[in-house]
């Protein structure tokens, strides 16, 4: 399956995330924050990259714009998975190159569904 990473602040947001996502099959890498997240993108290159939007040292935005810099993630979909849901959010993170927007709390299958949707 697919090689995911996963970025959010909370452990726990992280953990059901990561639990869903490999009961699917997938490998999933994850990340505290988009500082973080970047290193772990620079190291390994995933097929999918989940970020929240609102965390500590680098937001969202500021970590779907810097993927998008990287070579290996011009084209590598990156979903964001947060509680904004504002229009003027979406439309932010889709000019810095986010593929899609799911809305917290999520809906595994809901998750699932889109993920596989991504990837194809």
């Amino acid at each position: 399956m697919a090689n995911i990473l996963a970025v959010d602040d909370s452990p726990s947001m992280r953990k059901m995330v990561s639990f869903t996502l490999k009961e699917a099959g997938h490998h999933v890498i994850t990340a505290e924050n988009g500082e973080q997240g970047l290193a772990a993108a620079r190291a390994e290159t995933a097929d999918l990259v989940l970020t929240d939007i609102n965390m500590p040292t680098m937001d969202g935005i500021s970590l779907v714009k810097a993927l998008r810099d990287l070579p290996n993630y011009a084209h590598v979909p990156i979903l964001v998975l947060t509680t904004e849901s504002g229009a003027n959010k979406k439309m932010e993170g889709k000019h810095v190159g986010a593929t899609g927007w799911l809305v917290k709390p999520f809906n595994p299958e809901k998750l699932l569904e889109v993920v596989s949707k991504v990837l194809d």
